[in-house]
């Protein structure tokens, strides 16, 4: 009687913190239980065969905005050929708006929201009977003391070659109402000296890459410090074995006693997310979230300039109310304060989230395929959404690439986003593409652009070389060392 627990994650590197946890809880259950996973763009028959290899008689999968439409596929396949195994689906992306989806009509059942309890319970009924009736279940959820955390089911391979996710709270009190956790009531903190035995286990088994999934790691500050403490503690006591971890700060609060923390850590150890989203009080108003824009800069300013952090901050086009020089404003408020990285996102319509709300009135076009990106609002059309596209494309490969750094501030001058929208236009008339461009052609139409803006041809060859330079000894002159990925080491070596 085996049980499987499986999804696709986007790329090999990410392994499933939400299949660990049914695995650790799977109670008297979990001997027969699997975990299989897979990453997208596999085929769709060999995901197939190997699953029915372990002849399950039932397969959770987790679904997800990224991987729905394979998965989907995967489900058909598996209901033609072995129409008697049950198909379980949870996850995000099938926990809201339900009927409208072809996998939930495919699969038998569907629990939605927290699983932890809720999917070893439903596998005892459909093993034990009386089985089910009813197709979906709504998620029970419970203390998070009743929970087994899942961190001893990261196995020596994903110790060794993939990001370790780990969490000290779930939930978010804020309401954005372009996120899921806009739905949550308030977040609730697991206890903090179970939490840190797990992660002392999982650094005394060689892990150094942590990935904090919190929504706000920064909420409850005494419980941050205390985080903060053990990796501080490792890397005073191994300074030549660094850690790495990454963390979503809320960007407005930021107290005297989380600087002196943040402070002491070396470069190549601190990795902050932090969502601006947008700086127009209007915008942030209408869609529910609550922030200080002063406040923030301010703390981003301190941030870049007194401490050692990687900064990876995040804006969003398309929220409903704002225009381009709105967006174009924020974006060169964000650049003057200098984050190593700014995610240019286009807003998505998640499924159960409360900007749907604002469709009517803003005029908001969604593309109904998966990721559900905004297509047109009232304030942008969609020619011009798509120019912002192809500009977060490019941005990613010049900017946050790091692989520009000394060109980069020529491109941007005084008008960081009136430049780069005009090479983003301009570098698509000359490719036609915003993928597979190789980094020699991209140097090579970076100088052309350059050169017709009037820059002397000598001078940017020099630029570029030095960026190319780069990428050879990205830590030429530093004294640092990190175990952090290769595009924040390029920033911090820049």
């Amino acid at each position: 009687m085996t049980i499987l627990l499986s999804t696709l994650n986007a790329r090999y590197a990410h392994a499933s913190l939400g299949l660990r946890y049914l695995l650790a809880n799977m109670g008297e259950l979990r001997q027969q239980t699997l975990l299989r996973e897979f990453v997208i763009g596999a085929r769709t028959a060999d995901v197939v065969e190997k699953l029915l290899a372990d002849k399950p008689r039932v397969i959770g999968f987790g679904v997800y905005i990224w991987n729905v439409e394979e998965t989907s596929k995967i489900v058909a396949l598996l209901k033609r050929l072995a129409p008697e195994v049950v198909i379980v689906l949870g996850g995000p992306e099938v926990s809201h708006e339900p009927q409208q989806q072809e996998i939930v009509q495919l699969a038998d059942y569907l629990i939605t929201g927290w699983g932890d309890v809720s999917f070893p319970k439903l596998c005892r009924a459909i093993l034990n009977g009386p089985r089910p009736l009813m197709k979906i279940h709504a998620g029970e959820q419970p203390e998070l003391d009743q929970i087994a955390l899942p961190y001893s089911l990261y196995s020596t391979e994903d110790l060794a070659h993939r990001t370790l996710y780990v969490e000290a709270s779930r939930g978010c009190p804020f309401k954005c109402e372009f996120c899921l956790s806009a739905l949550d009531k308030t977040a609730w903190p697991f206890e903090l000296d179970n939490f840190l035995r797990e992660l002392e286990d999982l650094y005394q088994r060689g892990a150094r890459l942590f990935k904090f999934v919190d929504r706000t790691f920064n909420l409850n500050v005494k419980t941050s410090l205390r985080i903060l403490q053990f990796f501080a503690d490792k890397l005073a006591a191994h300074p030549d074995d660094p850690v790495f971890a990454h963390f979503e700060l809320v960007p407005d609060h930021l107290p005297d006693a989380l600087k002196d923390s943040i402070r002491q850590f070396p470069p190549g150890a601190l990795q902050f997310e932090i969502g601006i989203q947008s700086f127009n009080p209007e915008v942030q108003a209408l869609v529910s979230r609550r922030q200080n824009n002063q406040k923030a800069a301010e703390n981003l300013r301190w941030l870049r300039e007194e401490s050692h952090a990687h900064l990876h901050v995040d804006l969003i086009a398309g929220l409903p109310g704002e225009d381009l020089e709105s967006f174009a404003r924020g974006f060169n408020q964000l650049v003057a304060l200098n984050p190593h990285e700014i995610q240019f996102g286009i807003l998505k319509r998640l499924r159960g989230t409360p900007i749907i709300r604002h469709t009517e009135l803003y005029k908001l076009v969604f593309d109904p395929a998966p990721p559900y990106s905004i297509l047109a609002t009232d304030r942008i059309d969609f020619q011009t959404m798509q120019r912002l596209v192809r500009f977060a494309r490019y941005w990613d490969l010049v900017a946050n690439s790091g692989r520009f750094a000394t060109t980069l501030p020529l491109i941007l001058a005084d008008s960081p986003f009136e430049r780069f929208i005009a090479l983003s236009d301009w570098l698509y008339a000359k490719t036609d593409a915003t993928h597979r461009i190789a980094l020699d052609r991209l140097a090579r139409l970076v100088t052309d652009w350059l050169c017709e803006q009037g820059a002397e041809r000598a001078k940017i060859v020099g630029y570029i070389t030095q960026d190319y330079a780069g990428q050879i000894a990205p830590t030429t002159g530093k004294t640092h060392k990190a175990v952090a990925p290769q595009r924040q080491a390029r920033h911090l070596a820049a």
